[in-house]
């Protein structure tokens, strides 16, 4: 929401906003901009009937007075996903959805349509190299990317975000059981993506990771009034100089690895396609994509080892990113530390889907903050249970992290690969100093 504010304000457009808490980093970029709310909480006074549109976040309950007086005075009143789409809705939108790399694939589309010089609106769900904020928009650009969360869009709508977006372009690029707070079976979660596929522009393309089986599916039940193209993971190889994007007649440096990156640079590259970016421009803009923040992104290396950062919390996500960094430094010690902070993570019915997944990991350190068993209303999620659903002899847990870091602190590793992945930060953690 903030970065949506941001984007408006840039735009030229009057924001104004009540929240009951802003946290940083928004408080901080929104002071920065003049947009700051004086105080904290919701006041009916705030809401005039010169405003032309409301967008309610998440927290945005029906109760809430703001939003009580908005109705009463006839303001029109819109999601967030609501508005951007009446923002781009004379645009080509372009929409990337999938359990698994959506941010990565939209990151890629930003950082090459940059690169070209070609002008686009945008919103992705996180911090990319080279844009200030999350969300931009303009009045001269032809296309718009948006990161297409399967999530509920407000308290007041209980329809996934990306079914608002109405695409030209779609990109499914890979489901697995995901959310299960909001979705308790995986066939309700699966029918979330059947009605998006319903939402695309008719004659507008739908590219699909093909070496998905659900994903396939329900691109086989798509409208044939679609233009259906399945792609794969881009061939590569790695050596000591570097990793490699390579077809029969390239080679390509790349700054990212890991097979799953290799999928999503497939999926960004048949997206610029379609927009009329050639392979050439595409393969010399791509090489400099640094990734993006929070995903395996390195934060230390020297003589001592290294120390990357993902908050990858699903088990797909979560044995992606092992899998790659083991296979991208073979014959070192890999250290995983892994956070369970989400609704899924803690849920000990989702837990077994973790079996296996340390494999290729020399050690598994796991987390869980115990005051958060009862509030996600895991009160049977114990050390225990955590040690026998994920399997292996490679397995710490830990619910203290004072604990923990003694642990990580008092090994004497040879030059290790540290992987911390949370959607969280350790308990308030400053992972920056303890790595130093």
């Amino acid at each position: 929401m903030h970065n949506l504010a941001i984007a408006l304000h840039k735009k030229g457009y009057i924001v104004t906003g009540s929240d009951d808490d802003i946290p940083e980093p928004a408080r901080s970029v929104l002071n920065k901009y003049g947009l700051l709310p004086q105080k904290p909480g919701w006041d009916p006074v705030n809401v005039t009937k010169d405003i032309d549109n409301v967008i309610t976040g998440m927290n945005v309950n029906p109760d809430n007075p703001e939003l009580i007086k908005a109705r009463e005075i006839g303001l029109k009143i819109l999601s967030l996903p609501e508005y951007l789409y009446e923002l781009t809705k004379d645009k080509k939108r372009i929409v990337i959805t999938g359990s698994h790399g959506k941010t990565t694939i939209t990151a890629m589309l930003m950082h090459v349509f940059n690169a070209l010089g070609i002008k686009f609106d945008f919103m992705v769900g996180s911090q990319v190299h080279g844009f200030e904020s999350l969300a931009g928009l303009s009045d001269d650009s032809q296309i718009a990317v948006f990161e297409g969360d399967e999530c509920l869009t407000s308290a007041l709508d209980n329809s996934p975000k990306f079914h608002l977006y109405l695409p030209d372009i779609a990109v499914i690029n890979g489901i697995s059981r995901d959310h299960m707070n909001v979705f308790p079976t995986f066939e309700s979660y699966l029918e979330r993506f059947r009605i998006f596929t319903g939402k695309i522009s008719s004659g507008g393309i739908l590219l699909y990771f093909e070496g998905d089986t659900e994903v396939k599916k329900i691109a086989a039940e798509a409208s044939d009034t679609l233009n259906k193209v399945p792609y794969k993971v881009h061939g590569y190889f790695q050596n000591k100089t570097g990793f490699y994007a390579a077809t029969h007649n390239r080679v390509i440096p790349v700054k990212v690895f890991g097979e799953h990156n290799m999928q999503n640079l497939t999926a960004a590259k048949e997206v610029c396609m379609a927009t009329g970016v050639t392979e050439d421009d595409f393969y010399a803009a791509i090489q400099s994509f640094e990734g993006i923040s929070g995903r395996l992104q390195k934060l230390k290396e020297n003589e001592k080892g290294l120390i990357f950062l993902d908050i990858a919390n699903s088990p797909f996500k979560v044995k992606a990113s092992v899998d790659a960094i083991s296979s991208r430094y073979p014959g070192r010690e890999i250290i995983v530390c892994l956070e369970l902070h989400t609704y899924s993570g803690m849920n000990t019915n989702f837990l077994h889907l973790f079996e296996g997944i340390f494999a290729n990991a020399t050690t598994a350190v796991i987390y869980f903050n115990s005051y958060l068993t009862e509030l996600k209303e895991s009160n049977n999620l114990s050390k225990e249970v955590i040690i026998n659903a994920f399997g292996g002899d490679n397995i710490m847990v830990y619910d203290n992290t004072v604990e923990m870091y003694s642990y990580l602190k008092s090994q004497n590793y040879c030059c290790p690969v540290y992987l911390f992945m949370s959607s969280d930060d350790f308990d308030g953690s400053d992972i920056y100093n303890l790595l130093e």
